[in-house]
């Protein structure tokens, strides 16, 4: 009979609970057998969802691979709330069909995968491009307006020119065929792709600015209006990465 620890390195590569290895101790009555049965289970059920899930948000890539467009490139943006730092774009084109297990909408991957996640989108795409706008900017032009700026700038920065865009929620001043897609970053691969990049890029940064300004705590709210960075402010005034046009900000600067 099979010790636990063999069956265990068995099960490690089933990939179906058809598979004539799982059905093969189904009848094993060990406690320990049927823990192992029912995890793996659970973990196939898992990776069928999650195939489902990135297939359905292929679709919007799918309609278009069947005109023959091929060059798809997502566009999304960070940083429009924050009260401090640059708003951070990115596009990103993936190859046809490509399937990356956790890519979702970065508001929607936890922290401590961010990384990981971001590494597979660098390793698959076919080009990657970032822009940033800064605060004055932001302050000059509106953060709405910026936020256009950073995408056309990050798909300036593409090595491979795209056939078509899809955006997250906004339509650009470009000449490349596009569509605006609302909460894009959740029904889309290609905007998930530019989510993840654009956020990490930002935190990035952010991260780099702590270490200039370490009493606004950057690399933990990204610049956001927490309690803590709401009292540095009152404690310590603005710095020069501080939105001005931006509440309570711009009140402070009229007193």
């Amino acid at each position: 009979m099979l010790t636990i620890k063999e069956i265990k390195s068995l099960l490690v590569n089933v990939k179906s609970i058809d598979d004539p290895i799982f059905h093969q101790f189904l009848e094993d009555k060990r406690i320990g057998v049927q823990n192992l049965l029912n995890k793996k289970k659970k973990e196939i059920d898992n990776q069928k969802n999650e195939l489902k899930r990135l297939e359905q948000m292929l679709t919007y890539e799918k309609a278009l691979y069947q005109k023959g467009i091929k060059l798809i490139c997502g566009v999304d943006e960070v940083g429009r709330g924050p009260l401090a730092g640059p708003v951070v774009a990115a596009a990103v084109i993936l190859p046809e069909n490509t399937l990356i297990a956790g890519l979702n909408d970065s508001k929607k991957i936890p922290k401590k995968k961010h990384h990981t996640i971001y590494q597979k989108v660098m390793e698959s795409a076919l080009a990657v491009g970032i822009g940033i706008v800064d605060n004055d900017v932001i302050d000059d032009i509106n953060i709405y307006q910026a936020s256009k700026l950073a995408m056309l700038e990050a798909i300036s920065k593409l090595t491979t020119i795209p056939q078509f865009l899809l955006i997250d929620a906004m339509t650009l001043d470009s000449d490349i065929p596009q569509e605006a897609i609302i909460k894009g970053d959740a029904k889309s691969l290609s905007i998930a792709a530019a989510s993840i990049v654009a956020k990490v890029t930002r935190d990035q940064l952010m991260d780099d600015y702590h270490q200039k300004y370490p009493a606004y705590d950057f690399n933990k709210n990204a610049g956001y209006g927490t309690k803590t960075h709401l009292e540095a402010l009152k404690r310590n005034g603005i710095t020069a990465i501080h939105r001005k046009s931006f509440e309570p900000i711009k009140s402070m600067l009229t007193k």
